[in-house]
């Protein structure tokens, strides 16, 4: 189960963190989403819109860890990680 509860906890955390970068890009580029990602890509900033929309895993961290979700928690930092990784070498 615990094997399980990490897996989840870690596609809770890029799922979190695409819908973060999403809400970013429809909110605050001046254009719809497809032209805004593509524009941020040509423009090298992807990867700090990456990194915007993983905020709200601080969120999904804190309230995981109060329903005693360990493991899950768990999983979410470890997809913050593997964003590390991913937007250093975007």
């Amino acid at each position: 189960m615990e094997k399980k509860d990490l897996f989840i906890g870690v596609l809770l955390g890029l799922i979190t963190s695409a819908i973060g970068s999403f809400l970013y890009i429809t909110f605050f580029i001046s254009s719809d989403f497809v032209e805004g990602f593509n524009s941020l890509q040509r423009q090298g900033s992807l990867n700090k819109i990456i990194t915007l929309g993983a905020l709200l895993n601080i969120v999904i961290v804190l309230l995981l860890f109060k329903k005693n979700k360990d493991q899950m928690a768990k999983g979410v930092i470890l997809s913050l990680f593997i964003l590390t990784i991913y937007t250093i070498f975007l």
